[in-house]
């Protein structure tokens, strides 16, 4: 293995501790590309907080900084969790020093974020990841394999519906908030990158968005009991000082239709704001058969229906992809390079697909390769992400293209106003 980078985490809350699990996981390996050397946030406490964690991980203390001014010279590359909010700003700062930059999504909070950071890194020559873990799962890379491989024939239709959550809280108040990264750009980015790893590029999406629940309950504020309620498990300590009821003002639902450059289509429903039953719904359907998905991070099995055959989710789902592999670090983490499911508790797995993204991170600095997710597919996430809310703005469908190029951003302009953008 080739020496060890230094580097440095920025943004050293909820994500941020997540982030130090999964670089602490892919240590345990044996395969880690870094060395943990700085931690940097405004708030030294959570910066103190992370860097004792991972003296205890990792087996050495970062050194502790408000900003990255104070970070040791030796730092070649970063991990910026901090807020969306200034994702573009510590992004740009980081590549400007000469430092790769893997970047937590949404890589920015509006596109003409991420068009900032797409020129800042060509201008510097380094690399700009975007830390995008759902098609990083297995169990999508399998079901990635079984479509390159046309097992479903022609893709048609894909149906994508998550509904729930009510009027509770999801994890943070910021994620609530229009200008701080609304609950559609937060969870909606994983859904357009899988979309588009499974179909290839979106071309144009017509959508409703609504802000059904302008009032947001977090029912963990003020609570000592509340522990391990959140996804990781890591965020309850901040959760328990934010308030018990505060106005949401980003839309928290959209209802939208999406086609696709190889001509399919996907119905797609993220409702945020659902009561009663909860939803999740992922199937593909292609001239040959369908496929259902499980939940992201889940381990599940997928189902396999092809047409004339009885349904598959076993063993007989490899034989139909001879060729399929994983690549060495994830088969390490999950037990095995050809898996059609996996069993570990969700904080365990959230840690191991980090790793994931750790281990392509440093492979790609030391071997000068692009990343897998680099900015312009983190950015066309962000504007697929926009382009329903863009559509809702306008009354028509729209573009990805006019999204991405920032000609369209009615709805990201004042956004962008707070950005000084």
């Amino acid at each position: 293995m080739s020496e060890p980078l230094p580097l440095a985490m920025v943004g050293c809350g909820g994500m941020g501790h997540r982030h130090l699990y999964g670089l602490a996981e892919l240590h345990r390996t044996g395969r880690s590309p870094f060395v943990l050397v700085g931690a940097s946030d405004p708030n030294l406490d959570n910066a103190n907080s992370l860097a004792d964690q991972a003296a205890d991980l990792l087996g050495r203390r970062p050194s502790v900084a408000k900003d990255l001014e104070g970070l040791p010279a030796e730092v070649q590359a970063v991990d910026v969790c901090t807020l969306p909010a200034f994702h573009h700003t510590a992004s740009i700062a980081a590549l400007e020093r000469g430092w790769h930059v893997m970047c937590e999504k949404p890589m920015g909070l509006t596109l003409r974020a991420c068009q900032a950071m797409i020129r800042a890194a060509r201008q510097a020559g380094r690399v700009l990841s975007v830390a995008e873990n759902y098609r990083r799962d297995p169990i999508n890379r399998l079901a990635h394999a079984l479509i390159d491989a046309g097992v479903l024939g022609q893709p048609r239709l894909l149906i994508h519906n998550t509904l729930g959550g009510g009027n509770q809280m999801m994890i943070s108040v910021w994620r609530h908030q229009k200008n701080a990264s609304g609950i559609l750009l937060d969870v909606g980015v994983h859904f357009a990158d899988i979309m588009e790893y499974f179909l290839g590029p979106a071309l144009t999406a017509y959508a409703q968005t609504r802000l059904h629940e302008p009032i947001r309950h977090n029912p963990i504020a003020g609570r000592d009991d509340a522990e391990k309620r959140s996804p990781a498990g890591v965020y309850e300590r901040w959760q328990k000082q934010m308030p018990a009821q505060f106005e949401a003002t980003a839309e928290d639902a959209a209802y939208a239709t999406i086609l696709f450059a190889n001509g399919a289509v996907a119905q797609y429903i993220e409702d945020h704001a659902a009561h009663g039953q909860g939803l999740w719904q992922r199937t593909l359907y292609g001239s040959k058969g369908s496929m259902n998905l499980p939940g992201d991070r889940s381990g599940q099995r997928l189902q396999l229906t092809l047409a004339g055959k009885e349904s598959i989710d076993d063993q007989r789902l490899l034989d139909l992809v001879p060729g399929f592999r994983l690549d060495p670090t994830t088969a390490a983490l999950f037990g095995g390079d050809r898996l059609y499911e996996y069993h570990f508790p969700f904080p365990e797995i959230d840690r191991k697909l980090i790793a994931v993204e750790y281990a392509e991170f440093g492979e790609v600095i030391h071997n000068q390769q692009a990343p897998e997710v680099g900015a312009e597919m983190g950015a066309r996430a962000v504007a697929l992400s926009y382009a329903l809310l863009e559509s809702q703005v306008v009354g028509r469908a729209v573009s990805v293209e006019e999204v991405l190029e920032d000609r369209l951003n009615g709805y990201q302009a004042e956004i962008n106003a707070s950005l000084g953008l």
